[in-house]
């Protein structure tokens, strides 16, 4: 209420301000005295019959001029009562309140003249006068008749001035300074009569637009503080933007009149400012003070519309504000509140361990989905003390609305803490049941086990009794609860049906120890008698479970009842009746048997486990994991013996100031590539050892976290270049012989190249292994081993998909990669490149550029074509000058971006005639076209088809255009990828193929992707040595 109050009192106060201004406006230009404006009476000022020459008396009174003018008598009396109005109100009060003085300039003139002058004047005349001169008629006989007709007249006139006759000009300085009469008056004043009335229009209707535009303001200001201010965001964003449009308009038309007026002000004194020595006339100088008092108000307009639009304006900000706070806070609300609502419904707290791990699971899934809404409405109760901070009118309002946003965070917040704590509590309630429960399960066994044919010697009953204690011992690993303890700490939780499972486990457990305690009493009684045991009839062997003791397998005590292979009990069993000599010949026979596994004579296993009898697969995947380790291990020696050893002090000086400052630059981010690979990557390769299956899934679910091999492939270049400006240091020398390392630095530093093209070697092999020669029979099983077969037996449709996509996925990797090598090496090359999509293919084209208007075949065949090297993206075209320059390896191309389009914007034409080699491609509406000369027909041809199909498929608003990962097929080109533009499998006749791989194979480092023999983390033993024929492998080598 109050900040409508407030902009209520600023409306009034810009309402006061505005109308001050046109008060002062008023008085400036005396309209209260003078309603007339020059305007209104142009064409009297402009006969000139009386004149404002802006002289002065000697104490300042005004010289209004009646010069010689032929037809005065034909004045009529109204159009002189307004131009003598006018003149009066012209000088300022206090000039006029002295007096006018008036010169009548009648010397070519008769006595009837002078006569009507004086007449007129003194009936008409509104303002004071101070004194009249008057310039006889030169003639005699005129002149006599003036000095006879004054004499009788002077009482007519009602003169209460006195009228002093002169004779000539001379006379009239005796009382007139020469400067302030005009030159027709022998004096030296510079009055222009038409300039003069220039002025003054100007300055009456600068005055006037000024009087209008307060009046407008004024209005626009109470309308817009008797605007309604609406409900809904769109609706105030709608009102704040027609006001600030409003707003603009007239602060334009504020900033317009304020130049006119310093325009007019400047060629008011535009005289003084041409020539300093001149001085403005009194009417120059009385325009200059109007013009500057007139400013003044216009900038006292502009300072009280904008503190009221200020308040305005702020008053529309906070209503926006306002709106999209509570907007928000009813969203955020009602989330939370079904939040809260689904909740309170999970009262459940589990009844098992499995239950309960589902109740957490659902619990923290419920948590995951509250993350975003508490992030909002916290959010929001900042944004909300923020307007509160900053004197929001509506504070009031908004406090309540954050206090209770913060306390449902905090109830949602509370209640997932108590439910994890409740939730917790139930988990270690079940366990500890469990454990009891399993405790008990066990106990019962042992004791069911204990034959009481075997109880009847000495001996037998120390072993009962010492696998007793064995098992009681037991019951501090279980933590057995106390049944007191155990109700306190768990009395919060204890539902009916939990506290009834508890009591009956509790009570098992003191059953089964009260059992124990009276087995233990009964032993040891038999013990003490040693007496001849009675023979009763013992428990048949088979059906009773058999226990091992807990000193020798103490967890198989602890584990569940399962049904168990026989022959472990009977070995217990008869170790536990045979004699000395019987359990050393038993001994000494197992011994045998451990010596023969010991020295190799069970060669099933390693027959089954050597190269030549492992399936394709399972040798590829061997070779993947052992090239992983090596490649592994290598990179941790680059960390290890090159980049650590850069911070020891005693090897800084082996280190040039260029080395020490690009050391980043010169590694890239391998530390990134040896974490990922040492801590996951590898991992998951393991896991496919027994399941090959597994192996592309690897792949492509960490298909973005291998996307760190492009940012290390776009530093590459860059650290080529650091290389072979210090590799000779001393530094790589001593860090080469510390690692006894056969190859220099950089060749290692090419490892991850070759790591991405052993991937593709590998899935490549495991694509052509895909046959039922491979697949069909493992040798495992030929052998009646247990070795695992191949992932299928025939075809998987679904296996067979995911290993193309893992294979176009690395192939996709190896491109960008190459890109990031190529446009490395392109100097001007734009950041936002990237944007353009994924590079399709690039090369080498000539390239003709036409202007539309002048197009004709024959134009292009005069000139010489530019060289080119383009790059084709999904989303534009790249056009490079290439430039060829020296190197270690002769002169190799660098590149240069030209300029980028977008694919949006272009249109492809076959050309009618011609080289079949050409085609054309426009910028659509723009004024150059480019022609196109590919290597060869075929190769034009794909650059076609291929730029086509993107137009098309943008036509279709297609943005899936390459992949097709659900299917799991590559619909780019196979005719074209990023190291050459045409497929060897589509065009065996090729023209120029074997040029464009060539060319291309310059763009980055050489053979980068090939893999190397001498790179030492390739594996000693390849696939091929392992006597497997890998179908197909030969071909993709």
């Amino acid at each position: 209420m109050l900040f409508w109050l407030k902009e209520e009192m600023a409306s009034q106060e810009l309402t006061r301000r505005l109308a001050t201004v046109t008060t002062h406006v008023d008085e400036i230009m005396q309209q209260e005295i003078r309603p007339l404006l020059a305007v209104d009476i142009i064409e009297q000022l402009h006969r000139q019959f009386a004149i404002l020459s802006g002289g002065r008396g000697k104490d300042g009174a005004p010289i209004i001029t009646f010069p010689e003018f032929v037809g005065f008598k034909h004045i009529s009396d109204e159009d002189f009562l307004n131009v003598m109005t006018y003149l009066t109100s012209v000088p300022s009060m206090e000039a006029a309140s002295i007096g006018f003085v008036i010169i009548i300039d009648r010397r070519r003139d008769k006595w009837s003249s002078i006569k009507a002058s004086l007449t007129r004047i003194a009936v008409a005349f509104p303002g004071n006068l101070q004194l009249i001169f008057i310039l006889r008629p030169s003639r005699f006989i005129q002149r006599t008749i003036t000095d006879i007709g004054i004499k009788y007249y002077r009482d007519e006139f009602k003169m209460k001035v006195p009228i002093v006759m002169l004779n000539s000009v001379s006379d009239l300085q005796g009382y007139i300074d020469k400067s302030q009469l005009t030159e027709d008056l022998g004096g030296t004043l510079d009055y222009r009569h038409s300039q003069w009335i220039n002025h003054r229009t100007a300055i009456e209707n600068f005055a006037l637009i000024l009087k209008t535009t307060a009046q407008m303001l004024q209005t626009f200001g109470a309308r817009l503080a008797m605007t309604e201010l609406p409900r809904g965001v769109p609706s105030t964003e709608e009102l704040l933007m027609s006001h600030t449009r409003q707003r603009d308009k007239l602060q334009d038309e504020l900033k317009l009149l304020g130049k006119q007026g310093a325009t007019l002000l400047s060629c008011i004194q535009e005289p003084a400012t041409k020539n300093p020595i001149s001085k403005l006339s009194p009417n120059q100088l009385e325009n200059v003070a109007t013009m500057e008092r007139l400013l003044v108000q216009l900038d006292e307009t502009e300072k009280a519309f904008s503190q009221f639009w200020s308040k305005h304006h702020l008053k529309l900000n906070q209503w926006l504000q306002l709106q999209h706070f509570e907007h928000n806070f009813c969203e955020v609300k009602l989330a939370l509140d079904h939040l809260l609502a689904e909740q309170a419904e999970g009262t459940a707290i589990g009844d098992s361990v499995m239950h309960v791990e589902k109740l957490l699971k659902e619990h923290k899934t419920l948590e995951g989905k509250g993350q975003e809404p508490l992030e909002k409405a916290q959010l929001l109760a900042i944004i909300g003390d923020q307007l509160i901070q900053s004197h929001h009118y509506a504070a009031d309002s908004i406090r309540p609305k954050c206090v209770e946003l913060r306390h449902l965070c905090d109830d949602f917040i509370n209640e997932n803490k108590k439910k994890y704590d409740i939730l917790g509590k139930s988990l270690e309630l079940h366990r500890q049941l469990d454990k009891v429960s399993q405790w008990c399960e066990a106990g019962i066994y042992l004791l069911a086990s204990q034959a009481v044919d075997k109880c009847q010697s000495r001996e037998g009953v120390e072993v009962a009794l010492s696998d007793i204690e064995a098992f009681l011992d037991t019951a501090k690993e279980y933590q057995l609860p106390n049944p007191k303890e155990f109700y306190n700490q768990f009395e919060l939780i204890l539902t009916p049906d939990i506290k009834a499972r508890a009591q009956k486990v509790l009570q098992k457990l003191s059953d089964v120890q009260e059992i124990f305690h009276k087995r233990q009493m009964s032993l040891m009684k038999l013990a003490a008698r040693q007496t001849r045991p009675v023979q009763p009839v013992a428990p048949h062997p088979e059906s009773s479970p058999k226990w091992v003791s807990p000193k020798s397998s103490q967890p198989s005590a602890l584990a569940p009842l399962q049904k168990t292979p026989e022959e472990p009990y009977a070995e217990t069993y008869l170790n536990s009746l045979v004699k000395e000599d019987d359990k050393t010949k038993f001994e000494g026979k197992n011994e045998e048997i451990l010596e023969s596994s010991h020295d190799g004579e069970n060669p099933e296993q390693e027959q089954l486990d050597s190269p030549e009898n492992l399936s394709p697969w399972r040798c590829l995947i061997r070779d993947l994991l052992e090239t992983e380790e090596a490649y592994i291990k290598e990179m941790k020696s680059i960390i290890d013996g090159y980049i650590t050893p850069m911070d020891y002090v005693w090897l800084k000086h082996l280190i040039p100031d260029v080395l020490q400052n690009n050391k980043d630059f010169l590694f890239g981010n391998i530390r990134e590539l040896y974490e990922f690979h040492n801590r996951t990557f590898l991992k998951e390769l393991e896991k496919c050892t027994e399941n090959p299956e597994l192996l592309p899934r690897c792949f492509l679910q960490k298909k973005e976290d291998l996307q760190i091999y492009f940012k290390y492939h776009k530093n590459l270049p860059r650290a080529k270049a650091i290389w072979q400006e210090c590799q000779d240091c001393a530094y790589f020398g001593v860090c080469q012989r510390q690692l006894d390392h056969n190859l220099p630095l950089f060749k290692y530093l090419r490892g991850p190249s070759q790591r991405l093209a052993k991937y593709q070697m590998l899935l490549k092999g495991l694509l052509d292994s895909e046959s039922p020669e491979d697949l069909d029979i493992d040798p495992g099983d030929l052998e009646g081993g247990s070795a695992k077969i191949g992932p299928m037996r025939t075809k998987d449709s679904t296996f067979l998909a995911e290993l193309q996509q893992a294979l176009a996925v690395m192939e996709e990797l190896i491109k960008s990669c190459e890109l990031a090598v190529d446009l490395a090496a392109v100097t001007g090359c734009p950041d936002d490149i990237r944007e353009l999509g994924k590079l399709l293919m690039h090369g080498s084209f000539s390239v003709w550029t036409v202007h539309k208007e002048r197009y004709k075949m024959k134009d292009f065949i005069r000139f010489k074509p530019s060289q080119r090297q383009i790059y084709l993206f999904e989303r534009g075209v790249v056009f490079c000058k290439i430039r060829m320059e020296p190197s270690d390896r002769g002169l190799s191309p660098h590149y240069s971006f030209k300029k980028s389009i977008k694919l949006k914007t272009l249109s492809i034409h076959q050309l009618e005639r011609g080289s079949n080699r050409k085609f054309e491609i426009a910028i659509r509406n723009g004024l150059e076209k480019y022609i196109l000369q590919a290597a060869s027909k075929e190769i034009r041809d794909c650059w076609f088809s291929e730029i086509s199909r993107l137009l098309m498929e943008q036509q279709n608003n297609n943005k899936d255009v390459y992949e097709d990962e659900n299917n799991g097929k590559q619909t780019s080109p196979k005719c074209c990828s990023s190291r050459a533009c045409v497929s060897m499998e589509t065009f065996d006749d090729c023209e120029g193929a074997e040029d464009m791989e060539k060319e291309s194979s310059a763009l980055g480092l050489s053979g980068l992707f090939q893999l190397d023999n001498s790179y030492e983390t390739c594996s000693a033993k390849s696939v091929l040595d392992t006597g497997e024929s890998i179908q197909g492998e030969k071909g993709d080598d």
